[in-house]
């Protein structure tokens, strides 16, 4: 049994930091000069840049080791998401981005701000700011775990609490120093460093089967682990992926996530224009497919390899997925490095983006308009500054989140992938309704924002297992949050 990190290990860890050091040097800007450039870098990044920079930050740590623990348990119809999320680039395509990009919009928020005025966009704002500390923090929390256990081979409290430092850390040098530009780059080298990892464990894991691949394709069908549609309809919040739920609940999350997140549509306002915006989302999404088959098949020679041996999924009486037992278990020395490196690489790409999205939504749609009615002649330089200070203090946020997650999660039994997506249904609900009324509606008005935005969040908050003990799945929780909200928009006129 391999325990702790050779030699060669730390290594490859420490090539890796200085790696991400150098980098952040070079990415550095010293000289920004206006919020635009320091958040969309000026609208002038390229196709290529974008659509891999999206497709690292929509990976995480959940992805990475949620995702081959679903094929483990289940099957391989955790493809469907991706698979969905064309149609919900195709909905965000033709109805938000040439309204974001008619508005020049640095947030996506300003939208509902032409639409009904100033306070409807703060409000927005506050909710995601608050959804994106709630999820975010999950996000930073998993990684967090995964760290602590392979690095320090414990998950003590202070073992934990010094990963979340490391990792909000190596997210804050590219985002503080570089802004929106420093962080798409860097998601470069964050997706080839996570893409490496995986198809390195792929191929490590396929030699030790000793099957050649009609054997092991002969012993998944058996085991129906090769399913890629699942119709079965299911209401429980037990983590799988029916056609139904794909359909509705997590094609409403793809629109939300795409479209209605700064997080991930501040990159796509950093294109020219609005047709690179949508090629640089096309792009992302089908690059998403085979990423997730890599790390679903990962989970399916997982299933293999421990079909005979009698395993307990657990490490100082915490659950732990597959991969991660298999990590800590059987990984070699030199490949537990590289593949450590892979987790904290897709940590950073989700985690740094997160924080120059949120302090965007801070300055452009709450700090700056108070600004400049109290100062009309306030220069732009101060606004830089100021989101440089807001990085700083959502990065705490961030950190003291991962803290709570962990003790919440610890008194769940959900899969580590649903229990990340579901955290964000709390902020998606609500701007899912307030959207869609102001799109498709000449109802509602600025005063109902709020309420909408609450009665959402409230509504799945009541329909978590541990408010009322209610076993609604994510999707549905989400359908019917975003529901509520939008009802509530259409009780006024605008």
């Amino acid at each position: 049994m391999q325990t702790g990190f050779s030699f060669y290990d730390w290594l490859i860890f420490a090539s890796y930091f200085a790696l991400l050091i150098f980098a952040s040097i070079f990415l550095a800007n010293k000289n920004m000069k206006s919020s635009r450039e320091f958040f969309v870098a000026s609208n002038a990044m390229p196709i290529y840049a974008v659509a891999l920079s999206l497709l690292a930050t929509a990976q995480s740590a959940a992805t990475f080791l949620g995702a081959p623990e679903f094929s483990y348990r289940y099957d391989l119809t955790l493809i469907g998401y991706s698979i969905t999320s064309l149609l919900a680039i195709y909905i965000v395509s033709k109805l938000l981005v040439p309204r974001f990009y008619a508005i020049n919009a640095l947030s996506v928020y300003e939208l509902l701000k032409t639409r009904y005025d100033e306070s409807a966009s703060k409000s927005a704002g506050i909710m995601f700011l608050v959804g994106r500390v709630f999820a975010s923090g999950a996000r930073l929390y998993i990684a967090a775990i995964a760290l602590s256990m392979i690095v320090f081979y414990e998950v003590s409290f202070y073992s934990v609490v010094l990963s979340v430092i490391i990792l909000i850390i190596g997210a804050l040098i590219f985002t503080y120093f570089g802004g929106v530009k420093s962080v798409i780059y860097s998601d470069i080298i964050q997706i080839v460093v996570y893409l490496g990892a995986g198809i390195a464990v792929l191929f490590y894991l396929y030699s030790s089967l000793g099957m050649d691949f009609s054997t092991i394709m002969s012993k998944l069908n058996e085991a129906q682990k090769l399913k890629f549609v699942d119709f079965e309809l299911s209401f429980s919040n037990e983590g799988k992926f029916n056609i139904f739920a794909l359909l509705s609940g997590y094609m409403l999350l793809n629109i939300a996530a795409f479209g209605l997140d700064q997080d991930l549509t501040q990159r796509v306002l950093s294109c020219k224009n609005e047709k690179q915006a949508s090629f640089s989302l096309y792009g992302a999404t089908l690059l998403s497919i085979p990423v997730s088959m890599l790390f679903l098949s990962i989970g399916l020679l997982l299933y293999l390899y421990y079909q005979e041996h009698s395993i307990s999924q657990k490490f100082e009486g915490q659950s732990v997925t597959i991969f991660m037992y298999y990590i800590l278990n059987e990984m070699p020395e030199g490949l537990k490095g590289f593949v450590t490196i892979g987790a904290i690489a897709a940590a950073l790409s989700s985690t740094n983006s997160v924080l120059g999205a949120m302090s965007s939504v801070a300055i452009e749609d709450i700090y700056k308009p108070f600004k400049l009615k109290k100062d009309p002649n306030t220069k732009e330089l101060h606004f830089v500054k100021m989101a440089k200070i807001m990085v700083l203090l959502f990065a705490l946020a961030l950190s003291v989140m991962a803290i709570l997650s962990y003790i919440v999660h610890s008194m769940s039994e959900v899969p580590l992938i649903s229990f990340a997506l579901g955290v964000m249904a709390y902020a998606y609900s609500g701007l899912l309704g307030v959207f869609a009324a102001a799109i498709f509606t000449t109802r509602g008005n600025s005063k109902l924002v709020p309420y909408a935005l609450l009665g959402g969040f409230l509504s799945v908050l009541s329909m978590q297992g541990y408010t009322f003990g209610f076993d609604i799945g994510f999707a549905w929780q989400l359908m019917i949050g975003t529901f509520i909200s939008f009802i509530i928009m259409q009780i006024g006129k605008d």
